[in-house]
């Protein structure tokens, strides 16, 4: 769970203002990711298309996908060792 800023343009004063604001009041809950203000994210919509398959090169469908990776490398299990590894370590030290 998080908090996901859109339509962001750092060119426009009131969009750094409300982002400084969310970041400071909700800390680490707030992604990395930002979502752009995009004409392509605006268009898909109307087309009746994701942004994925819309225009995947897009600056929003490009955030997008960052979104994805921050998701799952933040809620990623580390991966379990095998279970035959120790027994093949132990078979190793025999020999």
């Amino acid at each position: 769970e998080g908090i996901l800023l859109t339509m962001v343009d750092p060119r426009n004063n009131l969009s750094r203002q409300v982002e400084t604001e969310v970041r400071s009041h909700f800390g680490e809950k707030v992604y990395r990711t930002r979502i752009p203000r995009n004409i392509r994210l605006s268009e898909a919509p109307s087309h009746g298309q994701p942004i994925l398959l819309y225009d995947i090169h897009s600056r929003g469908a490009v955030a997008y996908l960052k979104l994805t990776e921050e998701i799952l490398t933040h809620y990623q299990e580390p991966a379990e060792p095998d279970s035959h590894e120790g027994e093949r370590s132990k078979e190793n030290q025999a020999l």
